[in-house]
């Protein structure tokens, strides 16, 4: 569905591929209907990991960082214009003197991208279809200087890397949630969605914690984790939060869960997060999470949690607690501050 536009520029013969041509997908949607390009010798750049699992259990060739060589190169526009830019960088050096082509939405950055494109190269064709453009150009040396750099120290001390979430620095949501947390966690937990480390290298400051599990499905942001975090009490795992994990192993479950499918608002992700903790946890665990106050996250709670009470929070942000994953036989009830 997400190659619409692409389908449609071959089709109407603005743009020619070969049968032979070796394409490589940089970050493509996971739900992208790669049939189109069944003729085609395909490699698959993915950093998300449902995305990563879902295209190589389709079979395809996937890889974390793409090198070529290529004939062709599709970059799906990420909603990073840093990442997007870099990608256009690596996109050149994959297939120098072949093709590259730049998908995207109108919402994701497409008209900015072409323009600024457009300053660089001559662009050779482009498509709009279906609230977005796609466009290509003869790859040369023109984005260079726009490549993805290292994870790096940012203002605050903190390595992060364009494109990864609050690259600039702890975003406010998970400052409330450490102002909040209770003191009172103990035993083995996770940062489910953990990120770059934040949340977890200030879980490590609470007493009672013998070891955090840091799950993050970005490739990226864990690896600027490995290197914001050296302790032996932290596990680092690249693996998709909603279904990592063994149930009822942990004590505790701390999360700042994400909201967004590309641009648009998604509460059913931080109602999956809930849902993963509540099957992770003891009998007598905990989750604390925090969470944009106009989320509705308070029923999901109180169907997984036999009690489920308010921590703290402003006119941005709640900071939630649930203990005791609920079972049938037990009912919940809802503490109010």
């Amino acid at each position: 569905m997400t190659l619409a536009r692409l389908d449609h520029a071959r089709e109407t013969g603005a743009l020619t591929l070969s049968d032979e041509t070796r394409l490589v997908l940089l970050e493509p949607s996971p739900d992208a209907d790669l049939g189109t390009l069944s003729g085609f010798d395909i490699v698959i750049q993915q950093n998300f990991k449902p995305a990563y699992d879902l295209f190589e259990a389709m079979g395809y060739p996937v890889t974390t960082y793409a090198t070529g060589p290529a004939d062709a190169v599709l970059v799906t526009l990420p909603r990073s214009r840093d990442l997007a830019r870099g990608l256009l960088a690596q996109a050149e050096a994959i297939a120098p003197g072949g093709l590259v082509i730049v998908d995207g939405a109108k919402t994701d950055g497409i008209d900015a991208m072409l323009k600024f494109a457009r300053e660089r190269v001559s662009v050779a064709g482009q498509i709009s279809k279906a609230h977005g453009k796609v466009f290509w150009f003869t790859a040369s040396h023109a984005f260079q200087d726009c490549a993805l750099p290292d994870p790096a120290p940012v203002l605050s001390g903190w390595i992060t890397q364009p494109g990864v979430f609050s690259a600039d620095g702890p975003d406010a949501g998970s400052e409330a949630l450490i102002e909040a947390l209770p003191k009172s966690l103990k035993g083995r937990g996770a940062d489910l969605g953990g990120g770059w480390g934040y949340l977890t290298r200030h879980l490590l400051d609470v007493p009672g914690v013998t070891h955090v599990d840091l799950v993050e499905a970005d490739r990226r942001a864990l690896t600027c984790a490995e290197k914001n975090i050296i302790d032996d009490r932290v596990s680092f795992h690249w693996a998709d939060a909603t279904k990592w994990g063994v149930a009822g192993s942990l004590d505790w479950v701390v999360m700042n869960p994400p909201f967004h499918t590309s641009r648009t608002p998604d509460a059913s992700l931080g109602q999956d997060f809930i849902r993963s903790a509540a099957r992770l946890l003891r009998p007598k665990g905990t989750l604390v999470l925090v969470a944009n106050r106009h989320l509705p996250y308070e029923t999901t709670l109180a169907s997984c949690f036999a009690q489920t009470q308010e921590l703290d929070g402003d006119s941005r942000f709640k900071v939630l607690q649930a203990d005791q994953p609920r079972t049938p036989d037990k009912p919940g009830r809802t503490k109010r501050r």
